[in-house]
């Protein structure tokens, strides 16, 4: 049974649970693989040891641009009307 969903990385995020999202590609709702398994066994009552095996292949990779640079362009003039409002 193969799934597709869409894998959210982000280490700078202020809340833990932002970190690392994984979505469905169509809803955007967040996969239950509890229910995923349970569905595998048909949803029969009783208690299984099961053998879950995960393989990630990476269909499409869309990476963040940052920049190490950061440009600010100011005149002369507004460092001056600055000064003068600080004053």
């Amino acid at each position: 049974m193969n799934k597709h969903y869409i894998l959210s990385l982000n280490p700078e995020a202020y809340a833990d649970w932002e970190r690392c999202i994984l979505r469905n590609p169509i809803t955007g709702e967040r996969p239950d693989l509890t229910a995923e398994i349970a569905e595998a066994v048909n949803n029969q009552a009783g208690s299984y040891l099961i053998k879950v095996n995960l393989q990630v292949e990476i269909l499409e990779q869309n990476l963040p641009n940052y920049s190490n640079t950061l440009e600010l362009s100011r005149d002369k003039n507004s460092i001056i009307k600055q000064n003068r409002l600080a004053s």
